[in-house]
């Protein structure tokens, strides 16, 4: 399962980019608006590239087909490299066929049950990003709905990628990678708690505590 960074806070991503496992980038309005509400967003998303390449989504605002096809067309002319994010609404699959059509990539979001992700599926979305915590934060066991659509897709051999999102806790990314998700994208602050443990800290204090121990063991031999 690849790992990305769900994010747009460009320093937590140059540091990201550092980790040597970060695969791509999401990102979408809201986590644009949080950082700065009057940032170029063109410059912002095309700086996150450079730092790390790989996948990254473009999320396209329109809420009717016509608006997401103009929107798509003009972001593959600044950034061709882009996957356009389209939302899990009738017109927003629509657009998903057409987008298919021209081998331009999609990643259907705010999907929260097993027929949306099929429908995604079968309009030709390239990925189909399930959303865990907000699932879980109205009582639905997420868990249970990523299983159910990897079971889904092993069946039916279907060729979209899932992408869990959403992601609260490491716990999140567990859960995704043992159902099955191609690839989980995770807020920074996540990432970096994924990467903590307190025996690797106190073995790691130990073994330089000996290390020290022993050198000035030696050195008291080498004095006498």
């Amino acid at each position: 399962m690849e790992i990305y960074v769900d994010s747009a806070n460009i320093e937590h991503i140059r540091h990201a980019a550092t980790l040597g496992f970060i695969a791509g980038v999401t990102t979408n309005p809201s986590l644009l608006g949080k950082e700065d509400s009057s940032m170029d967003v063109k410059q912002r998303i095309l700086e996150i590239h450079k730092l790390i390449g790989g996948h990254l989504s473009v999320e396209v605002i329109s809420t009717n087909t016509k608006g997401m096809l103009k929107e798509a067309e003009e972001i593959v002319k600044w950034f061709p490299e882009a996957t356009i994010k389209i939302p899990m609404i009738a017109e927003g699959l629509t657009a998903v066929r057409e987008l298919n059509k021209q081998n331009i990539p999609t990643n259907v979001t705010l999907v929260f049950s097993a027929t949306q992700a099929i429908a995604a599926n079968n309009a030709g979305a390239t990925y189909v990003s399930v959303f865990m915590g907000r699932l879980d934060d109205i009582s639905n066991n997420s868990t249970e709905v990523l299983n159910d659509i990897c079971e889904i897709w092993d069946v039916q051999d279907y060729d979209s990628r899932i992408i869990a999102a959403s992601i609260r806790h490491p716990i999140h990314i567990i859960e995704a990678a043992k159902a099955g998700a191609d690839i989980a994208t995770v807020p920074y602050k996540v990432i970096m708690q994924s990467l903590k443990h307190p025996l690797t800290d106190a073995g790691l204090e130990q073994f330089l505590a000996d290390y020290d121990k022993m050198q000035t063991e030696r050195q008291k031999v080498i004095s006498v």
